[in-house]
């Protein structure tokens, strides 16, 4: 090693410019070693913390493998393979934990602690003196130039004694000072060989130290595991290639065979015809939410069937929510102002309305379609799709459309004037006949070709259209439904019985008979096949009150009455053999059955229909015995009538014979002879027996009377 640059300690006494101008070149120097070591010091204590936080995670991976089977993947199974797996690293991981902690140890003791020594004691104390020197060295200046400017008198020997220790004592501690800042300035140039050396020799020991160790941990044991662990990371790596493989030419395919899907609307509707034998669906659909008394919000959620519920979803939940049951609900097609495609759904007891929007009119169909055979609880079969299927071949096989439907329609949609509403009156198809009628033809029961009125349409209002020219200005006007308010009043306050049902008029026409039981099956199967064929879903809600008098069909908004029909021209009622929800009556005129037409009225309700059917033969059977105690109690009246008749007519017969009887007696009276004049007391006599007759005559008319 080179020789070593000293600062000359003899020469601290006499202070030359040579010996300061050494010492700046040492300071100089002493300040880049600080400079120098601070930068290496943090590189070390990088070092050191980088292979603390290296034995901290190494720890920590280790953890993390050994509690591997304690966690619950959700798309993990039972991997012993990979578990066992796993807890061979854990292993080998936690010997190299140990490793590094070692390791870690050893940076502390051998690199750390010689470099941390050097800056914290060594270069402090080097500081510490430097500020000591020039205290001193400026003290001693100060004490010179005082000395220098003493007088040549010997007038103070006081104060000159005083600036002469004073002289003594800086330069004294400038020496001293000097001396001792010399020495430490000469031993920092071996120090910081040291210094330097030190931590790195630790530092390549400390790491020699842990590769050895490292070595001997990891034996040829675990240079087989190792490789065989890296082929079966390769034989995974190529599974999943061809994986990838596979899935991108399934992606390119269904984007081939999807680009007619992403159009919210089929330019093509044969390209994707409508399935009416869906039991499940799911998707994409708009909900109505209302936010006040008149105001409402969409909002598009994931819906989907799961049994006979509707559920929804929306994105970022885990479970879906229950919307409504679908089991004996009704599903029609509505008008929304601001939204196309929407359906309305109702539950069985009409307390729940929802109305949904779907993408297309393909959807909305195709939803309605699985709603009404969900309704009809064809999900619960086995196989429910064929049996869909079944149901939906028969109802268009039960129907044929005429070649000539549309002109049928127009021709025979009524033109009068006094007709208002809407209407949306379609022909029935010819038919063949069902089996269920063995008795009676078809042609015996419904006409052919006769129209079908799938909206209600008063009756009568045609009737009144030419009769409301001749009736006078003064008369009540009846309402557009042919009902005046009179009836409307008097209906609710005399009828006994009041039920209410919420029903949805399915359609109507006309029939041949009104007796037959079959009449009534036979309409409905005639409406619903016609429904079923030309996609006519929509349906008007009513409220039918069942009164003793009549059944009306109320508006459930305006409370306006829609029908009525006297109970007297209800000749039957009946409800569906299977679902009786379907219920219908059969309306004739009282005026004449022989050559009156006969209307069936088919219904859908929320509840049984054969409860409805009870309903209107109760009110039948009521207003029976109410006709029956009216007339007997008109007779009674009569008969009272009669007897005071009779008593009347022997009262005047009495009065009578009295008055002739009167009359003799005033008559002889008045034939007697005149007596004379005489004394007063025969004037009296005669007058008081003339008296007597006469109050006798006049009690006998009182009594007569």
């Amino acid at each position: 090693m080179p020789g070593i640059e000293k600062l000359p300690i003899e020469e601290t006494l006499e202070d030359s410019p040579q010996t300061r101008s050494l010492l700046g070149v040492f300071e100089e120097d002493t300040a880049a070693i600080s400079n120098y070591c601070t930068q290496l010091y943090q590189a070390m204590q990088r070092i050191y913390d980088a292979q603390n936080e290296l034995s901290a995670a190494t720890h920590l991976t280790s953890r993390l493998l050994k509690e591997y089977d304690k966690q619950r993947f959700p798309l993990g199974g039972d991997d012993e393979v990979m578990s066992s797996t796993l807890q061979q690293f854990a292993k080998v991981i936690d010997e190299l934990s140990s490793c590094h902690a070692v390791l870690s140890t050893q940076l502390a003791d051998a690199m750390m602690f010689p470099i941390t020594q050097f800056k914290e004691r060594d270069l402090k104390e080097i500081l510490t003196l430097k500020e000591v020197f020039q205290i001193a060295s400026d003290d001693h200046d100060v004490a010179i130039n005082r000395y220098s400017r003493l007088s040549k008198r010997r007038e103070n020997d006081k104060l000159r004694a005083e600036v002469v220790e004073d002289v003594y004592t800086s330069r004294k501690k400038q020496h001293q000072t000097m001396m001792h800042y010399f020495c430490s300035l000469n031993t920092l140039q071996y120090k910081k060989k040291t210094a330097l050396l030190e931590p790195l020799l630790g530092y390549m020991q400390a790491q020699i130290s842990f590769f050895k160790l490292g070595s001997e941990n990891l034996t040829q044991q675990w240079e087989e595991f190792l490789g065989t662990i890296g082929t079966s990371v390769q034989n995974v790596r190529r599974e999943m290639e061809e994986e990838v493989g596979q899935m991108q030419q399934t992606i390119q395919e269904m984007e081939r065979a999807c680009d007619a899907l992403y159009a919210p609307c089929d330019p093509d509707p044969a390209h994707s015809p409508v399935s009416r034998n869906l039991t499940r669906k799911q998707g994409y659909l708009y909900i109505r939410n209302k936010t006040g008394l008149v105001s409402s919000s969409w909002e598009r959620q994931y819906f989907f069937t799961q049994g006979g519920n509707l559920m929804q979803q929306g994105r970022g939940e885990v479970a879906g929510g229950l919307v409504t049951d679908l089991d004996n609900s009704s599903v029609m097609a509505v008008d929304c102002d601001d939204r196309r495609f929407c359906f309305q759904v109702t539950s069985f007891d009409g307390k729940k309305v929802v109305t949904l929007q779907a993408e297309s009119r393909k959807e909305c169909e195709e939803w309605i379609s699985t709603i009404n055979n969900i309704s009809r609880r064809i999900y619960l079969s086995e196989n429910a799709e064929e049996l869909a299927a079944r149901v939906n071949q028969s109802a268009l096989e039960a129907v044929t459309p005429s070649p000539s439907f549309q002109q049928r329609h127009e021709s025979m949609r009524p033109t009068s004037k006094g007709r208002t509403g809407r209407a949306s009156s379609i022909s029935s198809v010819g038919s063949e006949p069902s089996p269920a009628l063995s008795v009676l033809s078809l042609d015996a029961l419904v006409a052919p070709e006769t129209p079908i009125q799938f909206d209600i349409i008063s009756p009568v209002s045609e009737e009144n259209s030419g009769q409301s020219k001749t009736v006078p200005q003064s008369c009540r006007r009846s309402n557009p439904f042919g009902e005046s308010g009179e009836s409307t009043a008097e209906d609710s306050e005399d009828s006994i019985l009041h039920q209410l049902f919420i029903v949805r008029f399915l359609g109507s026409m006309e029939v041949k008979t009104a007796e037959s039981v079959d009449v009534i099956s036979e309409t409905m199967r005639q409406i619903l096949a016609a429904r079923a064929i030309h996609n006519i879903f929509r349906m008007t809600e009513s409220h039918l009150l069942v009164t003793c008098d009549c059944l009306k069909l109320i508006d459930p908004q305006t409370q306006v009455t829609r029908l009525r029909f006297p109970l007297s021209t209800v000749v039957q009622c009946l409800s569906h053999q299977d679902n009786k929800r379907l219920f219908g009556f059969v309306l004739q005129s009282a005026s004449g059955r022989s050559d009156s037409r006969a209307m069936c009225y088919i219904f859908e309700s929320n509840n049984d229909g054969e409860k409805i059917c009870d309903s209107i033969g109760l009110a039948k059977q009521i207003a029976l015995h109410s006709e029956m105690d009216r007339k007997a109690v008109e007779k009674k009246k009569e008969e009272d009538k009669a007897k005071e008749k009779q008593k009347e007519e022997l009262s005047k017969q009495r009065q009578i014979e009295k008055d002739l009887e009167e009359q003799s007696r005033l008559i002889a009276a008045s034939s007697r002879p005149a007596n004379p004049p005489g004394s007063d007391g025969q004037f009296l006599v005669l007058s008081n027996s003339q008296s007597e007759d006469s109050d006798a005559g006049e009690e006998g008319k009182k009594k007569g009377l």
